[in-house]
């Protein structure tokens, strides 16, 4: 049983790393060589056999007018073969056009007349669509160079309307003018002392305080007007105060909406 399990370890690490013409190699040899031509780089791309022509007649600073088709056919099937040597995918079109040139140079070595017309050219038809290819190209690479901006991309430009509306103030119910004072209330039993003291309040006094602290362009909060250390009675006299001058129209009670802060503003 040991035997068989270092022999089946030995074999596990000597599994091959690579397949060389279907050889195992376990071992990386000491003269490793790369042959020049093990890495292909292939940078031209082809959007058909057309482009492929047109790439092979500008290369060589051919005229589309007289184009020799013995050469360009050497080096379009040369083209083709090495397509079917890498393996790459070979589009029908491709075979169509190379069948076409094949048949375009069988007709230009046949004898012609003398006296005959372009028409009459076997690669009439060939140079036509060259030309019609190159005419098309040549468009849509000046469209691929024009800006992106209102080619692809378009601005937008949107006026915001402006809308005045004037909010206008609820009213202040005597409930919330109530509630407000009820927490003012509250918060003054806080502050209540045992003591007995006789304060000399004035409703006038406090009417007059009131009228120095407002204005007509400003707001000032409702509880500001009450201070919770003068007890039970200064907050009542400050009270009374408040609904004196509203009763006389000197002052205005603002209020956002309902149970919203009360505000206090003098009448202008």
């Amino acid at each position: 049983m040991e035997k068989g399990y270092n022999s089946a370890a030995s074999s596990q690490s000597e599994m091959p790393f690579a397949l060389v013409q279907g050889e195992p190699l376990t071992v990386i040899p000491q003269d490793l060589y790369i042959p020049p031509d093990a890495l292909l780089v292939f940078l031209e791309a082809f959007e058909g056999p057309l482009d492929l022509l047109l790439y092979l007649i500008k290369r060589q600073n051919i005229d589309i007018l007289n184009i020799p088709i013995a050469a360009i056919t050497k080096q379009y099937m040369e083209y083709i073969h090495m397509m079917d040597h890498l393996e790459l995918e070979l589009a029908a079109e491709y075979l169509v056009m190379a069948s076409m040139l094949a048949e375009i140079k069988s007709r230009m070595l046949l004898p012609r007349p003398i006296e005959t017309d372009d028409e009459d050219d076997p690669r009439a038809e060939l140079v036509r669509r060259l030309q019609e290819y190159e005419q098309f190209k040549k468009a849509a690479e000046d469209l691929d160079a024009l800006d992106r901006l209102e080619r692809e991309i378009h601005l937008t430009s949107i006026d915001i309307p402006r809308f005045d509306i004037e909010v206008p103030m609820p009213e202040v119910s005597l409930a919330d003018l109530m509630s407000a004072f009820r927490d003012v209330v509250n918060r003054a039993e806080q502050f209540a002392s045992h003591h007995v003291d006789r304060e000399p309040l004035s409703v006038r006094e406090r009417m007059v305080i009131v009228l120095d602290r407002i204005n007509a362009d400003e707001f000032t909060s409702f509880i500001d007007f009450f201070e919770p250390g003068e007890g039970r009675m200064g907050v009542v006299v400050s009270f009374i105060a408040i609904l004196e001058l509203l009763k006389e129209s000197l002052i205005e009670l603002v209020q956002s909406k309902p149970y919203a802060p009360i505000y206090v503003k003098a009448k202008s």
